[in-house]
């Protein structure tokens, strides 16, 4: 009888953290433009492989619910800032660390797509990609190698940089962009709605920082972006060069 009901015990817990791990509705692929990033108060720092391509690059594939939530009620608006822990899913198993083994076929496409700008992480890549497993990969269902193979077919299959540049929206110092002319650009291209984000340069000019591409529960294809977001985005924005 106590084999019985501790092996029932066993199997709830387990349970339990496989349905922590996959309940979300979608996932967020965010790429982000290394000349925003780079051009703000407090700088960047390039990886040990060096400066890395003037083209977007992964920040991460993040789980995501289709309604926040908000003091266990329902909040169908998205804030980057704020309400971090009723949008998503995160941290849902610190037993897992990434193992550089599991991904070692993926270190050379990770280097060139998915380069860590942010001087905390001391250059080392790894650190950064550790941190977006630990956080947001543990919760995706998926496995280390489908998890950031997933992410690399994702940002190849629609080439962000390409796509602007296709539409006359290049890197400029000098230039500005309607952002409605952005988000065409790239729903028209991809046949989806995504999600803009900006961040502000050294002179508080707003300027096209990330996008959200919205990816089915697979994380395989494509999806419309529909929950609202605060965007810190105006009108016409910049994007920098690298």
């Amino acid at each position: 009888m106590k084999l019985a009901l501790s092996f029932a015990l066993l199997l709830s817990l387990v349970l339990a953290v496989s349905s922590t791990a996959e309940e979300f509705d979608f996932f967020y692929l965010v790429q982000q433009w290394p000349g925003s990033f780079c051009d703000t108060e407090q700088g960047c720092c390039f990886p040990s492989t060096g400066k890395p391509a003037a083209d977007f690059g992964i920040h991460g594939l993040w789980p995501n619910y289709a309604v926040c939530r908000t003091g266990g009620e329902p909040d169908a608006e998205f804030s980057i800032v704020g309400a971090r822990k009723k949008c998503w899913p995160e941290y849902c198993n610190d037993d897992n660390p990434l193992s550089l083994l599991e991904i070692k076929d993926l270190l050379k496409p990770l280097d060139r797509n998915w380069p860590s700008l942010s001087c905390k992480n001391g250059g080392q890549s790894m650190r950064f990609w550790s941190y977006e497993w630990r956080k947001h990969g543990t919760c995706s269902g998926l496995d280390q190698h489908d998890y950031f193979e997933a992410a690399l077919a994702l940002k190849s299959r629609h080439n962000l940089t390409a796509i602007l540049a296709s539409a006359g929206i290049v890197p400029s110092d000098s230039r500005t962009y309607f952002l409605s002319s952005i988000r065409d650009a790239i729903s028209d291209a991809t046949g989806f709605a995504v999600n803009l984000e900006c961040n502000r340069d050294e002179s508080s000019e707003a300027q096209l920082f990330q996008v959200y591409q919205c990816v089915d529960r697979d994380g395989k294809e494509l999806i419309d972006c529909t929950l609202p977001m605060r965007s810190k985005c105006t009108d016409r924005v910049k994007l920098p060069s690298f």
